[in-house]
């Protein structure tokens, strides 16, 4: 599924996707919305790193079709304001910007779209609010049980180590970091907007982020603790050729959640929506329609 463009506004699916700025304690970001714009109910896209709002795009219009559908930037990322002071640059921290921007927009209730750090993310929000939680689809992430690092984190963990790797980063290292995490490729206009917005403030905020989230093991038993009780419906897609969060973590995630489905697509990596956006809308669309469908009414009392 692809943007069209109509009198300058995207469309996709028939349906146009309107671009804006959310702004948070002093930080904007840009902000995609498809669907009905003043649902307290909504379809919330979270990306992870590197990533942006962008990333969702196909799939934000598609959902628009059917329910309110939001994606914006987090601060250190894509087009986002990336402060080198003032931001609490640890999963904590990203949560409760999660959590104010939610209520800048006027959600009450989440149905989270998670991908890799969005699921760190989106679940200690989700953790602290779990009235807030309608439903989850997890894309390559969720609670990371037994998770050890891969072998960039390990990097980007070490001091100096991790700066001298960070500032040496080109558009050519760049891509290879890419096609090691999704082997088929992923499509150049992708690459290159992810290496455009990789700049001097996102990596700063890569290399805080990580070095702030040693304790993987603690924020998966907490939130597992805080969800586990809710059995909230969640559906896992996961691409089996990711080599920074493996597939096993997959059939772990029915710890936290009433998981309806475990799709794997064998020949996909880190970022199966985008080498292959076919097969993970036709999982996620109808599990997210189903989500947001009104409650059918009480029957009534004989």
């Amino acid at each position: 599924m692809t943007a069209q463009d109509v009198g300058g506004v995207p469309v996709v699916g028939g349906v146009p996707v309107r671009h804006g700025t959310i702004e948070v304690a002093g930080l904007r970001s840009p902000l995609l919305e498809a669907g009905p714009q003043a649902a307290s109910e909504a379809v919330v896209f979270v990306h992870g790193n590197p990533g942006s709002s962008q990333d969702w795009l196909p799939l934000l219009g598609q959902v628009g079709a059917f329910a309110r559908a939001v994606a914006f930037d987090m601060p250190g990322f894509g087009r986002a304001d990336k402060p080198e002071e003032g931001f609490d640059y640890t999963v904590a921290g990203y949560a409760a910007h999660l959590g104010a921007a939610l209520a800048e927009l006027g959600i009450g209730k989440a149905h989270l779209v998670l991908h890799d750090f969005g699921g760190p993310w989106g679940l200690a929000w989700a953790a602290a609010h779990p009235d807030g939680l309608g439903s989850a689809v997890l894309l390559n992430t969720g609670v990371l049980t037994g998770y050890r690092w891969h072998y960039l984190a390990r990097i980007w963990r070490l001091p100096v180590v991790g700066d001298l790797f960070m500032a040496s980063a080109n558009r050519s290292g760049f891509g290879l970091l890419l096609r090691h995490g999704n082997r088929r490729g992923l499509p150049r206009p992708f690459v290159d907007r992810m290496y455009a917005d990789f700049d001097r403030g996102t990596k700063r905020a890569v290399l805080r982020l990580y070095r702030a989230s040693g304790d993987t093991a603690g924020l998966s038993s907490s939130v597992t603790a805080a969800l586990e009780p809710l059995r909230r419906p969640a559906l896992v897609v996961w691409g089996a050729r990711d080599p920074y969060i493996p597939v096993e973590q997959a059939h772990r995630q029915g710890r936290a959640f009433a998981v309806t489905d475990v799709v794997i697509l064998p020949d996909s990596g880190h970022w199966p929506f985008v080498d292959d956006p076919g097969a993970v809308a036709a999982a996620v669309l109808p599990f997210l329609r189903r989500s947001t469908a009104p409650a059918a009414p009480a029957a009534p009392a004989v």
